[in-house]
């Protein structure tokens, strides 16, 4: 198919970006990101969504390594914290 023949649904030609550009990069890792919305979810007292969050990042981070993570103890302590987190935002009266 041509380039000419891409359209978008108003009618509109993609930019030449989106059919010649390369790859995108990503700045940061996906396990970051969910982590930066886990955050979010606990600020805006979202604790059903930050649960879900944080178990999804749970098995991200403990299911079998693709590659060597230099990283794994410091993002396992992130996990920690944010379980922390999670727990002090729901039981405020509490000690720990």
């Amino acid at each position: 198919m041509a380039e000419d023949e891409f359209e978008d649904l108003v009618g509109r030609p993609p930019p030449r970006s989106a059919v010649t550009g390369p790859a995108p990069r990503y700045t940061r890792r996906l396990s970051d990101k969910i982590l930066i919305a886990f955050h979010q979810a606990c600020d805006q007292a979202d604790f059903e969504v930050a649960e879900e969050l944080l178990h999804i990042l749970e098995r991200m981070l403990t299911r079998r390594p693709v590659s060597t993570d230099t990283n794994r103890r410091k993002n396992l302590e992130s996990l920690v914290a944010a379980h922390e987190r999670l727990w002090l935002l729901r039981h405020p009266d509490s000690e720990h």
